[in-house]
């Protein structure tokens, strides 16, 4: 749940807006790419290896007593995974960026002396709260996420009902990464060979969950680029 008064414009979910604020922040060996459809045929169209899965879909009614439902049922925090909370509104881009370049830094490198390799430094040993508070608190990150912001090309407005989600691949496990909620929520076994496809069977069934007609969906996949 987003706690504090703190607003920031939301990110349009756009490749390009995502890989030039993934630039900025010191990332350089892996780059997001437009997921055009969920069937095997356009899924094999997505370079390799991909690292991680990144879902925007519209916040609804459903979608939020299931997401409370599940929240009652939680369990402690899972190891080895990285998660932080959410306490911005509108930042869910961004923290989704986070959660899925927090999951795989023992797969790239970070450029060093840059935002994320500080960033992840710092708060290697914080818990998800005290992450949450620091990056609250970052007024770095929130002009590098202005800027990426009101780059797009849709009309910029706090006023959303869209969320950005991250799905990760963390010791054989597909975890889905919402800062929303108490905890990673596991979507059972996976591997760096076939998060993409694990992945796109939960959004589909996600997708389903929503009113016939829905179409503020959009997937992105982040990429190993051949410098890894």
């Amino acid at each position: 749940m987003v706690t504090s008064r703190k607003r920031w414009l939301p990110l349009e979910a756009n490749p390009n807006i995502m890989n030039q604020l993934l630039n900025q922040l010191g990332l350089s060996q892996a780059e997001c790419f437009d997921v055009s459809g969920l069937n095997e045929e356009l899924l094999a169209m997505i370079p390799q290896p991909v690292l991680a899965v990144l879902f925007v879909y519209p916040v609804t009614e459903k979608s939020e007593e299931e997401r409370i439902q599940q929240d009652s049922a939680f369990k402690g925090p899972t190891n080895g995974v990285y998660f932080m909370k959410q306490t911005v509104g509108n930042a869910c881009g961004t923290i989704a960026l986070l959660h899925a370049v927090g999951n795989i830094t023992s797969k790239i490198k970070l450029d060093e002396g840059f935002y994320l390799d500080n960033f992840f430094k710092v708060t290697a040993n914080m818990d998800p709260s005290e992450r949450a508070t620091y990056f609250e608190n970052d007024k770095e990150l929130e002009y590098l996420h202005s800027i990426a912001a009101t780059a797009g090309e849709t009309e910029v407005s706090e006023n959303v009902d869209t969320h950005f989600v991250c799905f990760t691949c963390v010791n054989g496990v597909l975890y889905e990464l919402d800062g929303r909620r108490a905890e990673p929520i596991s979507h059972g076994a996976s591997s760096p060979t076939t998060i993409l496809q694990d992945a796109a069977k939960v959004i589909q069934r996600m997708m389903t969950k929503n009113p016939p007609g829905a179409i503020n969906f959009n997937v992105l996949a982040l990429c190993g680029t051949s410098s890894i």
